[in-house]
């Protein structure tokens, strides 16, 4: 039982479980009756998504100061009670179940996820 970051869009990996789509907002352009089916994801949970200008601060990040600012930033956010009681209960998920999280970005290490992957395995979670 585990955990996957993953990249939404991209193709499930056989015993991946149910995925998370911890983003702002659903894929353009595509109808809500075919998010799973296009493996982008099964269940929206915006929660453990990056406030909108949180979410542009990373997008915009050009240096490795920039991005460090965006770190910070999401942690905060991160670390209120909503985000972190969602945070604890897929950290403990994950010793019971396989499910992935994850968002859009082609490139994880400039990517909420990979600080989503930091903070997931601070709770105790269980990554594959």
């Amino acid at each position: 039982m585990a955990v996957r970051i993953v990249r939404l869009g991209s193709p499930r990996l056989k015993g991946e479980g149910t995925r998370i789509g911890t983003v702002r907002r659903p894929p353009r352009g595509v109808p809500k009756s075919e998010f799973a089916t296009q493996d982008w994801y099964d269940v929206w949970f915006p929660n453990l998504a990056p406030s909108a200008d949180t979410l542009k601060l990373g997008q915009t990040a050009q240096t490795s100061a920039q991005w460090q600012a965006f770190v910070r930033k999401y942690r905060a956010e991160m670390a209120m009670p909503d985000a972190g009681h969602a945070l604890q209960l897929l950290a403990t998920l994950s010793r019971h179940s396989d499910f992935s999280v994850g968002c859009y970005c082609e490139d994880e290490a400039r990517c909420h996820r990979s600080i989503l992957r930091e903070l997931l395995i601070e709770q105790g979670a269980v990554l594959k």
